[in-house]
C-alpha cells in the first residue's frame, strides 16, 4: 500500500491511496472461508460448498467490503501521523473509475485543509459594560419590599395608589378574568378617571386602547391571547370585589432579620448595600454575556483568512443523507461559514492558550455548582463524601457532561478574553445598559 498527498495550492489537496492485490487477498479469502463453512445452500451439505461458488456468490461484495475498510484505516493513519488539520472529510474523486475487475486499485481523495492564520485578541479595543444599581434604582427596589412586606387595609372607595380586584368581562373577546392591579399600572388618563372614586360592588367601563403602558399587559390582566393583546382596542367591564390601600413595612430590624437573616443587615445603608451587591452580581452577567459577543464579533471582522470554499460546498451536498443540489449547497455554505470561521478561531486559541476542559476541573466546576444550590435551601456545608457523591451521579449522565462542558468551556474563554484581550470599562446604569447594547 502507497500513500501519496498532492498539494494543489494551500487549502486543497489530494491523497491518492494505492492498493495492491498483496494488501487485501488474504483478508478476503479468508472472509470467504468463513462464509463456505457456514454457507447452507441446497445439495451441499454445510462446509462443503465449492470455494467456486462462494467466490462466485460473494467473492465481489467480500472483496469491495475489505478494500473499504483498508482504504477507511490508512486514511485515518495517514492524517493522524502527518497532523493533518482537514476540514470535512476526505471526498472520494475517482470512486466511479474503479475498476473492480482488475488487481490493483487507485483511490483518490480530495482534501479541504485548514487556513494557517493568528488571532490577536488585543488588535482591536472592545467596550466592556460595568453595570451599576443607582440611587433611584435602589430606592425603588427598597419601595417594592416594603410595599411587598406591606399590610393591606380593606376600604370601600378607589383612591389613586390602591391595589384593586375584580373581573374584566366582555362578551366581544370572551373575557372573564378576575385580577388584582394597583392604579399605578393605568397609563390611560380617562381609564383612570373612571376608576378614582368607584366603590366596591361598582362596575366600571373601561376603554382597552391606551389603557396600560405596555399592550403585552392586555394578555396579563385581561386574559386575551398574546397576538390579541397588541392594539387591542375594545370596551370592558370591571366589577370591582376588593379595594386596598396597601401601606408600606417600617424599615426596622424585623423587617432585615425577614429579608436576610438574623442581623446580617442592621439598618438602611446595609440594606441599600445588599441590594446593590446582589443586582449588581446579576448584571454581571449581562455585561458578560454582550463582553463575549462583542470580543466574537470583533475576532470574526478582523482575523482574516481564506476557506477552501468549493470543497466545502461539494462535502456539505455530498455529506447529508440526501445529496443537495449546488445551488442549496452553496445556500448552505453561506448559513454555516460565520461558524466555521469561528470555530477555527476558538479552536486555535483553546490549543495555544491551553483552554481545554480537563475532567478534574469539570469535576470541581460541578461540585461548587452543588453547593451553591444546596445553599440556595440552606444547606450551608455539605460534607466532601456528599458532594463527590452527587457530582458522580451527574457526571455519569452523557448530557450533562455536555452541557457542563459548555458551561465550564464558555467561563473559561470569557475569562482569558477579560484577561488578554483590549478592553475599555464603561460605567452605565442598568436602564443605559438595554438602551445602548440592544438598540
Amino acid at each position: 500500500m502507497n500513500i501519496t498527498k498532492k498539494d494543489i495550492d494551500k487549502l486543497n489537496a489530494v491523497l491518492t491511496v494505492e492498493i495492491s492485490k498483496d494488501d487485501y487477498s488474504s483478508k478476503v479469502e479468508k472472509v470467504l472461508a468463513d462464509y463456505r463453512k457456514n454457507a447452507n445452500i441446497p445439495g451441499f451439505r454445510k462446509g462443503q460448498v465449492p470455494m467456486g461458488m462462494v467466490k462466485k456468490q460473494y467473492g465481489k461484495a467480500v472483496l469491495v467490503e475489505e478494500v473499504n475498510k483498508l482504504l477507511q484505516d490508512a486514511l485515518h493513519k495517514f492524517l493522524t501521523e502527518e497532523k493533518l488539520d482537514i476540514l470535512g472529510n476526505p471526498l472520494p474523486k475517482n470512486e466511479a473509475d474503479i475498476n473492480w475487475d482488475a488487481d490493483d486499485y487507485s483511490f483518490e481523495f480530495e482534501l479541504g485543509l485548514a487556513p494557517e492564520f493568528s488571532v490577536d485578541v488585543k488588535g482591536k479595543e472592545v467596550l466592556q459594560y460595568k453595570i451599576v444599581a443607582d440611587d433611584e434604582m435602589l430606592n425603588n427596589q427598597v419601595k417594592t419590599i416594603r410595599k411587598q412586606y406591606g399590610k393591606l387595609i380593606s376600604k370601600k372607595e378607589v383612591e389613586k395608589g390602591d391595589e384593586i380586584t375584580g373581573t374584566f368581562t366582555s362578551t366581544e373577546k370572551e373575557i372573564e378574568k378576575k385580577t388584582t392591579l394597583s392604579t399605578d399600572e393605568i397609563a390611560g388618563k380617562k381609564q383612570l378617571e373612571n376608576l378614582i372614586g368607584a366603590k366596591v360592588g361598582d362596575t366600571v367601563t373601561l376603554k382597552t386602547k391606551g389603557m396600560f403602558a405596555d399592550d403585552h399587559d392586555n394578555q396579563k390582566y385581561l386574559g386575551v391571547a398574546h397576538d390579541d393583546a397588541h392594539g387591542l382596542d375594545i370596551e370592558v367591564s370591571f366589577k370591582i370585589e376588593e379595594v386596598n390601600k396597601r401601606e408600606m413595612a417600617e424599615l426596622n430590624q424585623e423587617l432585615f432579620d425577614k429579608l436576610f437573616g438574623e442581623t446580617v443587615v442592621t439598618s438602611e445603608e446595609e440594606l441599600k448595600a445588599k441590594i446593590k451587591e446582589d443586582a449588581e452580581g446579576q448584571f454581571a452577567q449581562q455585561s458578560d454575556q454582550k463582553l463575549l459577543n462583542d470580543v466574537v464579533d470583533s475576532l470574526l471582522e478582523n482575523t482574516k483568512f481564506d476557506l477552501p470554499k468549493e470543497f466545502l460546498q461539494r462535502w456539505i451536498a455530498m455529506s447529508g443523507e440526501k445529496r443537495l443540489s449546488e445551488e442549496d449547497a452553496k445556500a448552505e455554505y453561506e448559513r454555516s461559514e460565520k461558524g466555521l470561521r469561528y470555530q477555527l478561531i476558538e479552536g486555535k486559541l483553546r490549543a495555544e492558550n491551553k483552554l481545554q476542559v480537563t475532567f478534574d476541573e469539570l469535576k470541581d466546576y460541578s461540585k461548587n455548582m452543588i453547593k451553591a444550590q444546596m445553599a440556595q435551601f440552606g444547606q450551608t456545608n455539605p460534607s466532601e463524601e456528599e458532594l463527590e457523591s452527587i457530582a458522580a451521579r451527574i457526571l455519569s449522565n452523557k448530557e450533562e457532561i455536555e452541557r457542563l462542558s459548555e458551561q465550564l468551556n464558555t467561563a473559561k474563554l470569557l475569562n482569558f478574553f477579560k484577561e488578554n484581550a483590549k478592553l475599555k470599562t464603561k460605567e452605565v446604569t442598568y436602564d443605559k445598559f438595554i438602551k445602548e447594547a440592544y438598540a
